[in-house]
């Protein structure tokens, strides 16, 4: 009665601890036992290595042996080497697939640089052809307008166009040069100085009729071909003369010319001129045309 009266006489903050006490008291009991072993076993020899045993295993393993035995060491390692030999494998193919990377790289840049320079190269050949295309292309425009040129030297070699004529009057017919005759003769070979491509035709005339005509005027071509030979070196191969005697050539486009009678011994020169030669070398300025007659 007096335990039951001094409990209700007690705080209730007071009872309340007294309760967990007795409540904490026989857990820790509990849990001083090893292996849940009651206080009152037999404490024979076996029992009690199989009691010390765990709690010496348990003094091993430390605190987190004890409440939580998955995360020990030896268990931990157990569990991690497989794992760390897949990652070594793992390290090794990754290193092997970097060196074949690198491999096939440096594989592909020089194929890349030697793409690149044989197509430099073919650059190069490409532009050198286009070169000697581009020269020969040259040298066949050339070639064209030298044939070109020499087609109008061909053709222009056998054209030739007057430029100045003289006819020279000899008196009663003898082969003797007055003075207004070589006067003539004087001005029509001024005017070749400096010419090229020319020549002179020399016609002769005489009244006479039949082969005495023909000799005079054989004669009298020869004295102005002498004078124009001697006096101002023109050369031989440039003249060229015809004795026609009483013969009269009509002029081109002219027939009635032919008809008259020739009355007076004369000759007649013509100054002729290439064209080919007449672009090569200007003509002498102020050309004097000599035509004239001299009455006897």
């Amino acid at each position: 009665m007096r335990n039951k009266s001094t409990l209700r006489n007690l705080f209730p903050s007071q009872l309340a601890a007294l309760l967990l006490a007795s409540a904490i008291v026989p857990l820790v009991a509990q849990q001083a036992q090893p292996n849940g072993t009651p206080q009152n076993a037999p404490s024979s020899t076996a029992q009690q290595q199989s009691t010390t045993s765990p709690s010496t295993n348990s003094a091993k393993e430390g605190f987190w042996g004890r409440v939580y035995p998955f995360a020990r060491k030896k268990w931990v390692k157990r569990q991690t080497d497989p794992l760390n030999d897949r990652l070594s494998e793992l390290d090794e193919i990754n290193a092997k697939n970097a060196r074949d990377i690198r491999d096939v790289d440096g594989r592909a840049q020089a194929g890349i640089h030697q793409a690149q320079s044989t197509a430099d190269a073919a650059s190069q050949a490409a532009n050198a052809a286009n070169a000697q295309a581009q020269q020969a292309s040259n040298t066949a425009q050339g070639a064209d307008i030298h044939v070109n040129q020499l087609n109008s030297t061909v053709n222009g070699l056998d054209q030739y166009h007057q430029v100045t004529e003289a006819e020279v009057v000899f008196r009663g017919g003898q082969p003797v040069l007055s003075a207004a005759a070589r006067k003539q003769l004087d001005d029509l070979a001024g005017s070749v100085t400096g010419r090229l491509g020319y020549i002179l035709e020399v016609e002769a005339h005489s009244p006479a009729s039949g082969s005495v005509g023909i000799q005079n005027s054989e004669r009298l071509a020869a004295v102005v071909k002498r004078y124009l030979v001697t006096e101002h070196q023109i050369p031989v191969y440039r003249l060229h003369s015809v004795a026609l005697g009483n013969a009269q050539i009509a002029s081109a486009g002219d027939e009635d010319s032919k008809s008259l009678r020739v009355r007076t011994s004369s000759v007649h020169i013509r100054l002729m001129e290439n064209s080919l030669a007449a672009h090569e070398a200007a003509p002498p300025q102020g050309a004097p045309s000599t035509t004239g007659t001299e009455r006897p």
